[in-house]
């Protein structure tokens, strides 16, 4: 019932915000694919499947829009019976910075976050990560930036909904595993530089990804 057409309104939001501030903004939104809509216009029941994609929408201040879709829905709570799950692993280059998108679940499987490692300075991850597993979310969140030698900037919700409770306890955790800044219980915002010639630093030193099999 809350599923947008691609491009609704959530993601016309966040271009207009982009592009007024001159910022790149990302954020999530159920939406429903193109490819869904077109599937059911050409009678295609593979391209037809209309369950939304959890669509992480990056927007620049130029009109870029670029699009990553929820690899792992969570079938603990029920999630695959309404989303359909992504396919497809998205990198993204703003102003020298190499970003590879994640969402929530996705950060308990790390084969994914290995795949892009080596060309990725910064992993983004926005979450609604009950506050009962905040310590999984924060020890996962450090995993993923020691194991890669990159930035994590791991975005979560705070507040109440459907009977849960969130803590927030967004972090940005640098590539040897330093927690840069934090902030747990109300809304906030947080502000790090990500630079990655630290990131080549780290990897120059610790040259960890080399040995992977």
């Amino acid at each position: 019932a809350l599923a947008e057409p691609e491009g609704g309104p959530s993601a016309q939001f966040l271009q207009e915000m982009a592009s007024r501030h001159g910022v790149w903004l990302c954020g999530s939104c159920p939406e429903i694919p193109a490819d869904a809509a077109q599937g059911a216009e050409s009678g295609s029941a593979e391209s037809g499947d209309r369950r939304p994609a959890n669509s992480l929408v990056f927007a620049g201040p130029d009109g870029t829009v670029h699009r990553y879709h929820k690899i792992h829905p969570f079938t603990f709570a029920g999630e695959h019976t309404h989303f359909r799950a992504g396919s497809e692993l998205v990198q993204i280059e703003i102003e020298g910075v190499r970003i590879s998108p994640f969402v929530c679940y996705d950060l308990r499987f790390a084969d994914e976050f290995w795949q892009l490692a080596a060309e990725t300075d910064v992993y983004v991850v926005p979450a609604n990560w009950p506050e009962p597993r905040r310590e999984h979310w924060k020890a996962l969140l450090r995993a993923r930036a020691i194991e890669n030698l990159a930035y994590i900037v791991g975005v979560n919700r705070v507040g109440t909904g459907g009977g849960l409770n969130y803590a927030g306890d967004s972090q940005v955790i640098d590539p040897a595993g330093e927690l840069l800044s934090t902030a747990a219980g109300d809304e906030t915002t947080l502000y790090t530089t990500i630079d990655p010639q630290r990131v080549a630093d780290v990897r120059a030193r610790f040259r960890f990804l080399d040995d992977r099999r």
